[in-house]
């Protein structure tokens, strides 16, 4: 019997992926029923399906789903889920499915047939209000809202039969691993208790504290990036998973960190997203996620700390995956080491703040990274990066930098 945390709704991971002869069969069919694009978004909530990271979602929210999942923070059947799990179509489109028909969802992108979906319900939804519940705010330059603002205005429901991985095996090999394979390295390793490390951005030398803090306590770490897409300005997921390679191989201890890649867009819902990234970090087999300042954030939308509050907040039962809350981490001068808010007695001017925020807009400028702030070897992977940008790229790079809120 496992030793590690259930899949979130307490049974077993339920993968939509098929496999074998169905998946030839259902191949066969797909390519004769009615087509519906999907965005990156909704692509990636697909392969999450697939592989099991959305355990036990069986497909596409109901009105229902949407409207508990805003209002609530839990689906019609009562199943605790923090951020709405929707696919949207325009008016033409939607009018020519049939409910109770099966359509072919397509990724233009990827020029392929990711999943078969059975329609079941077809509804409108109120778009400013599920950004002021999930988001906080209907500002257009929120990405994850400009995300919602700019999908179809008919939604679709009902369960789905996924057909694909996308390129993510391929393209990352051992990287991108399932919630099958983790758990199973995990019992491999002998690890129980494992904090997940959320990230974006190339590790810092506050992200190296952190996961260290839950090393000294915990049996493991799963450094999990994200492998989807990003708003313009963050760093490639390929150059991000060279460079935290080389931290784990020059800066932590054997057997004690694992880096794995999971196929989602980021859509920066700060804190409704840390429960969203501690769910399916529950489905990878992790007790703990570690939320630091800003987690999952964007611009000034969310107070620094308001991931940590809003675990506070949902009942105790909603998640076994639990949050190792952090204060802010700096270098301090004084203390001569990393340190927090916690631990260290002395004043600002002697605190070095950390910032992937900070550290992009350094390397896109060409100005010098301070001491402390991030380890050489990463540094040296991270400038060949920006260095290898064409002029209008870089540009976008900086834009980006400069016009988050």
């Amino acid at each position: 019997m496992s030793s590690l945390v259930k899949p979130h709704g307490g049974g077993d991971l339920k993968p939509l992926l098929l496999e074998g002869d169905a998946l030839a069969a259902e191949k066969e069919r797909a390519a004769t029923l009615p087509r519906v694009n999907i965005s990156s978004r909704e692509a990636g909530d697909l392969i999450m399906m697939g592989i099991g990271g959305f355990t036990p979602l069986e497909g596409f929210m109901t009105r229902a789903d949407w409207e508990g999942v805003c209002d609530g923070m839990k689906m019609a059947n009562g199943l605790f889920w923090p951020i709405p799990v929707t696919l949207s179509t325009d008016k033409d489109t939607a009018d020519s499915v049939k409910e109770g028909s099966d359509v072919a969802l397509y990724d233009p992108e990827r020029d392929e047939i990711l999943a078969t979906m059975t329609v079941t319900e077809k509804y409108t939804i109120d778009k400013a209000h599920e950004c002021m519940m999930v988001y906080k705010t209907t500002d257009i330059e929120h990405p994850g809202v400009k995300m919602v603002m700019e999908q179809g205005d008919v939604n679709l429901a009902g369960p789905v039969k996924v057909l694909s991985q996308g390129e993510f095996p391929e393209e990352y090999g051992d990287q991108f691993m399932t919630p099958a394979q983790t758990r199973a390295e995990f019992e491999k390793r002998g690890w129980k208790t494992i904090a997940a490390f959320q990230t974006r951005n190339p590790m810092h030398r506050s992200h190296e504290y952190l996961a260290k803090i839950a090393i000294e306590t915990l049996d493991g770490v799963l450094i999990h990036s994200l492998l989807g897409k990003l708003k313009p300005g963050d760093i490639p997921a390929e150059v991000r998973s060279k460079a935290i390679a080389t931290l784990i191989d020059k800066y932590f201890a054997d057997n004690t960190v694992i880096q794995a890649g999971y196929p989602l867009d980021m859509r920066y819902a700060g804190p409704r997203e840390a429960l969203l990234h501690a769910l399916f970090r529950q489905n990878y087999g992790c007790s703990h996620l570690i939320v630091g300042r800003d987690h999952a954030g964007v611009g000034d939308y969310y107070g620094p700390f308001d991931a940590h509050h809003i675990f506070d907040e949902i009942p105790k039962d909603a998640l076994e995956t639990q949050p190792l809350k952090i204060d802010w981490t700096f270098w301090c001068n004084k203390c001569e080491g990393m340190a927090s808010m916690k631990t260290c007695p002395h004043d600002a001017e002697d605190r070095l703040l950390l910032s992937g925020t900070k550290l992009r807009k350094a390397l896109s400028e060409g100005t010098e990274v301070p001491d402390h702030f991030s380890r050489p070897e990463v540094l040296e992977i991270l400038r060949a990066y920006y260095a290898g940008l064409k002029d209008d790229e870089k540009v976008e790079v900086k834009l980006a930098g400069h016009s988050a809120r």
